[in-house]
């Protein structure tokens, strides 16, 4: 059924089969830099147990609400199973849900931007099918490294890949029989160190570099380990907002500022793909 949709917005999914890569920081982060460039956004969050996408949108909401702030929020749905889907039938009626709610938010929004949950999942799948631009977020270390590829430990070549990696190739595959263009697949280095450059974070460079010809990704370094990043969570904030005394709650500091920073040039780099026309950089004509 997917190949029958017809929803104009460019589809964003979020996606790592790992909990804890910052998948939900990276979603809201993407949702509100898209809309402060002028851009009508929806959201989805697939995660109906963990949440943490919709959480952090509530977060927002009421945050705005305590300080009488408007705060530019997304259009959100959060996919609320019923059931657990535990047979092919359910899964059937789960997935058609799924594609009318693409269809719905897809026909009055420039952009979806959709978050996975951590785990394989039915609708996980199904989501990649959909995606335009698929981002992952990767933890910088090879625990996380691996649920893309599989490395020599004497060398640290790259000498498979893993079940992650599989499902992005089928996903790619059922879009070349439905006729879609590829996936811009983007491979975000999450929680990088601040501190030099050490042994690991040059020894996953070199694997993540060899992988990405593999597997046609490309890569890009995705946000520091920073304390700020957590605080945002339950004012619903990012560091794309306007940060002042009122939206924070407190004054500004030069950590906030180089957050900023780091995530417009996160953003100028996801953008950078000529052959898609860039993640902000083109959306369906409405």
């Amino acid at each position: 059924m997917l190949h029958e949709m017809s929803s104009r917005a460019r589809v964003i999914v979020v996606a790592n089969e790992k909990g804890g890569s910052g998948k939900s920081t990276v979603a809201i982060h993407i949702a509100i830099a898209l809309m402060k460039s002028g851009q009508s956004v929806a959201t989805i969050d697939l995660d109906a147990r963990q949440r943490s996408f919709t959480h952090y949108i509530d977060n927002r909401l009421a945050w705005a609400r305590q300080i009488g702030r408007d705060l530019a929020t997304p259009n959100h749905l959060c996919f609320d199973e019923e059931t657990e889907f535990t047979n092919a039938e359910d899964e059937a009626g789960g997935g058609l849900a799924f594609v009318d709610a693409i269809e719905t938010l897809g026909a009055g929004h420039n952009y979806l931007v959709i978050d996975t949950p951590g785990h394989n999942h039915y609708l996980t799948r199904l989501a990649h099918a959909t995606a335009d631009t698929l981002v992952t977020p990767l933890n910088d270390s090879f625990v996380d490294f691996d649920v893309l590829g599989s490395v020599d430990p004497e060398t640290f070549a790259v000498n498979g890949i893993s079940h992650y990696a599989r499902i992005v190739e089928d996903a790619r595959q059922q879009r070349r029989t439905d006729g879609k263009p590829d996936i811009d697949w983007i491979v975000l280095r999450n929680r990088l160190s601040t501190f030099g450059t050490s042994r690991n974070k040059r020894f996953v460079g070199e694997a993540l570099t060899e992988l990405s010809k593999k597997l046609s990704f490309r890569f890009v370094d995705g946000l520091a380990e920073r304390t700020i990043f957590r605080e945002f969570y339950p004012r619903g904030l990012t560091a794309v907002d306007d940060l002042n005394e009122l939206t924070l709650g407190t004054r500004p500091t030069m950590s906030h500022a180089t957050a900023r920073l780091e995530m417009e040039s996160l953003l100028e780099a996801m953008q950078a793909a000529p052959a898609q026309g860039g993640l902000i950089g083109r959306a369906h004509a409405a």
